[in-house]
């Protein structure tokens, strides 16, 4: 197991502040430095610490939440309130699976469990995010299907980079024509919202529906339920309602 990785899973920080840790000569494996965040490390057998205090693993935890608009997907802000306080019955540190940007809302994965978002968020899984979206002004079939077809975004990092959303539908639901369902792969950073931007439309509530399979119907604004491991990814894989 890499240091950094067994770090996050201690529950101390992410894997990435964890080798800014490990390279500021904090973290010792059998009481020697080491400065490779990469080191591989046993920890059955080896003696792991952080300036000078013993690591060991969290126990693994798993939240879905249906996220109010309002709150930022992360573990502090300095402006804004963070989702992970919305979980009231847990202590440890927390952090969300994947984005949804301040104004969304909807379905969100919270855990400590750094192996399991890595599977969750990689797209060579193919877990599909699914979103209810409130355009601003009517849609139409043609500018539905250009849709559909994608676009080339140009924004910083992503030159020249194609997003095409998996399906794009207009729902029965009112008001008329200005409510649609996407289903998106890539989870670019607002991507839906730059979609819509790009097709000439401002998205004015955006709500995530379904993870894989995994569909939010139950749970109210700011509800939560804490699920096992393999109850979450069965109906992430297979199928179930939150």
């Amino acid at each position: 197991m890499r240091l950094n990785s067994f770090i996050s899973s201690c529950g101390v920080c992410s894997r990435r502040k964890a080798e800014i840790i490990i390279l500021e000569g904090r973290v010792q494996v059998n009481k020697k430095i080491v400065l490779a965040p990469f080191f591989q490390v046993n920890p059955e057998n080896d003696s792991i610490t952080l300036d000078g205090k013993i690591l060991k693993p969290s126990e693994h935890v798993y939240y879905v939440i249906n996220k109010p608009s309002g709150y930022v997907c992360a573990v502090s802000d300095k402006y804004d309130p963070v989702v992970v306080d919305l979980i009231t019955d847990f202590k440890g540190r927390l952090y969300p699976v994947g984005r949804l940007d301040r104004e969304s809302e909807g379905l969100l994965i919270l855990t400590n469990d750094g192996n399991f978002t890595q599977n969750i968020s990689h797209p060579s899984k193919e877990i599909y995010k699914e979103y209810e979206a409130l355009l601003n002004i009517p849609i139409n079939s043609k500018q539905l299907e250009n849709w559909r077809k994608g676009f080339e975004i140009d924004d910083g990092e992503l030159i020249h980079k194609k997003i095409i959303p998996i399906n794009v539908n207009i729902m029965n639901k009112s008001p008329s024509n200005q409510w649609i369902n996407i289903t998106i792969a890539e989870g670019i950073k607002r991507e839906v919202r730059l979609m819509a931007r790009h097709f000439g439309f401002r998205v004015d509530k955006l709500i995530r529906r379904k993870i894989g399979k995994l569909k939010l119907e139950k749970l109210k604004t700011g509800e939560f339920v804490r699920l096992s491991f393999s109850e979450l990814y069965t109906k992430i894989l297979s199928g179930g309602i939150v």
